[in-house]
């Protein structure tokens, strides 16, 4: 794994895509639509908002949004019953215990989010979950992630509104700054082996700008050791940047850290090794899943969800990395990630 000499920067906010009949058709065969009783657009005409600060007081550039004192009670009673859209079918029977603690907006970055904050009154438990545009690129880069990652994803659209269930973990760069130099030697290898891992699904799934805080990690306590995880927490990015380096974490400053780690704990052939590991994973993953998987790529090779430029540069480099001259025939992004998937799988498939 190389380490990155100069800093890779993306230029430009990417366009938000719109969510095409022929996606909506496949959301609705697999049960990713509801109908909600809020749109995005209604969160926007908040009236008044504070900065929210974490308990070091540093600003998190959220804002906690407030409504006028007869919008506030609607919202909070729409926001409840998104929750149990998304976490109990729509089951109402909940409501009666159920407490909106907070609404805020977030205006840095491409999805612009609201963050909600659901309480049981019975017992203080407390759920996120998050309300957003509906991003075709977004949709495509949650679809993928529990297509072809360990992960499940659990998210909702309506109309041109994303609802998503809030991904539990350490935001990476929060872990890297606070919890990174605590960690024994051994889980540090360990630490290593996922960001290798992480690294090589976000290439083959063309899942761009994982810098640090586009990420979290995970502690498992397992027996007499802790066993760490990394996982995706950000997914506007894609399938939509024509620099190969936007899809391998490796090259952002944010993750010298971690590359670091990688230089230092793993020996070139265990790198090797774990790269291996999870085409293995992602491979049988495709095959377990293969009539949704061709369902979404099917959808994906027809949308437009990057400009011919970003698709020209960046099956080029593909060609380059893989010496796979198949490459050069791609005419856009769902055809890119369809021939770095066909060309896994053609590798690391079992012999019959």
């Amino acid at each position: 794994m190389k380490e990155a000499k100069k800093d890779v920067k993306i230029a430009f906010r990417k366009p938000a895509y719109p969510v095409t009949p022929e996606l909506m058709g496949y959301l609705e065969q697999y049960n990713r639509t509801t109908r909600s009783p809020l749109l995005y657009d209604d969160l926007l005409r908040f009236s008044g908002s504070i900065s929210v600060f974490d308990k070091q007081g540093t600003d998190t550039l959220w804002l906690r949004v407030f409504y006028s004192e007869w919008e506030q009670t609607e919202i909070e009673a729409s926001l409840c019953k998104i929750y149990t859209l998304l976490h109990s079918d729509g089951d109402e029977a909940t409501l009666l215990y159920l407490a909106v603690d907070s609404i805020e907006f977030c205006t840095f970055g491409n999805s612009r989010p609201f963050r909600i904050r659901v309480r049981n009154i019975l017992n203080d438990n407390y759920t996120n979950f998050y309300i957003k545009t509906a991003d075709a690129s977004r949709i495509y880069g949650l679809e993928m992630e529990d297509l072809l990652s360990p992960n499940r994803v659990n998210y909702l659209v309506y109309k041109d509104t994303l609802i998503e269930e809030h991904i539990l973990g350490i935001p990476g760069d929060v872990f890297i700054k606070q919890h990174l130099d605590t960690c024994s030697e051994p889980e540090k290898a360990q630490i290593a082996k996922e960001f290798v891992k992480f690294n090589e699904r976000c290439l083959v799934g063309l899942l761009g700008d994982m810098r640090s805080y586009n990420y979290v990690v995970i502690p498992v306590h397992d027996y007499d050791q802790v066993v760490y995880r990394i996982r995706a927490i950000d997914f506007d990015q894609q399938c939509y940047e024509g620099n190969i380096k936007i899809y391998l974490p490796q090259y952002f400053k944010e993750n010298y850290r971690m590359v670091q780690l990688v230089i230092d704990k793993l020996q070139i052939s265990s790198v090797e090794q774990y790269r291996k590991e999870v085409r293995s994973v992602m491979v049988k993953r495709v095959l377990n899943s293969h009539e949704r998987y061709l369902d979404l790529v099917t959808i994906l090779k027809s949308d437009k969800i990057a400009p011919k430029s970003h698709v020209e540069s960046l099956r080029t480099a593909l060609q380059k990395l893989t010496y796979n001259s198949r490459f050069r025939y791609c005419e856009t992004m769902g055809e890119i990630v369809e021939e770095g998937v066909n060309f896994v799988v053609k590798n690391y498939r079992r012999p019959v």
